[in-house]
């Protein structure tokens, strides 16, 4: 039996979408395969992967990816995790794909000092990780 697939999606695939599949990689550990992308490919954020690199999960290697729409029709899940991917994520015919929403703030759109930035950041990382857990004990 082969592993279910979980899509993550946002906006460019730059920062919420690849912390949680950052997480789901990490806490998940052979249960599922994983895979992000965004409506566009924003490129991978900066501080996305040192806030990671703080929780001891390395997304240094991942790529920015614009969303595979054969993917989506194979994806026994699909979770976006922003309002605008949400809204405009390519229709699903699949009738098995389970799609969820799981919106974030966007850190990357964080202002004031770098203090309050990082903040931010870590409370988006930390509302994601706490989701994923949640996800891996009532998920299927």
């Amino acid at each position: 039996m082969s592993k279910p697939l979980v899509y993550f999606l946002c906006t460019g695939n730059s920062c919420r979408s690849q912390i949680a599949d950052g997480f789901l990689k990490a806490l998940g550990g052979d249960r599922y395969e994983v895979k992000s992308a965004g409506l566009e490919s924003h490129g991978l954020n900066p501080r996305a992967v040192l806030v990671m690199q703080e929780a001891g999960i390395d997304i240094s290697n991942h790529t920015s990816d614009v969303i595979e729409p054969e993917i989506l029709e194979y994806a026994d899940y699909v979770i976006t995790l922003c309002g605008h991917a949400d809204e405009h994520c390519p229709v699903i015919t699949n009738p098995n794909v389970v799609k969820w929403h799981w919106g974030f703030d966007d850190p990357a759109k964080a202002t004031g000092t770098e203090e309050e930035i990082w903040a931010q950041f870590r409370k988006v990382r930390d509302s994601i990780q706490s989701r994923i857990e949640t996800f891996l004990i009532e998920g299927e």
